[in-house]
């Protein structure tokens, strides 16, 4: 199973993220803000609150809103090859 051990806030909608697998890489998350959860996150002062979840080692923000490290690891694999 997948965790996130680290993320930091960088510039815009984007985050560093560092899994438990040993990779680490930027992740731009503009357009993955869908939905009610993620519509307080479009306030970018919001977005920076983002923290790992230190149980489920996964980001979270303080709304409740979270993402899932599997959607995570494959945006950024997806992200990195366009």
């Amino acid at each position: 199973m997948l965790h996130i051990k680290f993320a930091k806030y960088l510039s815009g909608y984007k985050l560093w993220i560092a899994f438990d697998d040993g990779t680490s890489r930027e992740v731009d998350l503009v357009n993955e803000l869908k939905g009610s959860m993620f519509e307080p996150l479009k306030d970018l002062t919001e977005f920076q609150n983002v923290s790992v979840e230190p149980e489920l080692e996964t980001i979270v923000w303080p709304n409740g809103a979270d993402l899932a490290p599997e959607f995570l690891k494959a945006l950024q694999n997806k992200q990195s090859i366009l």
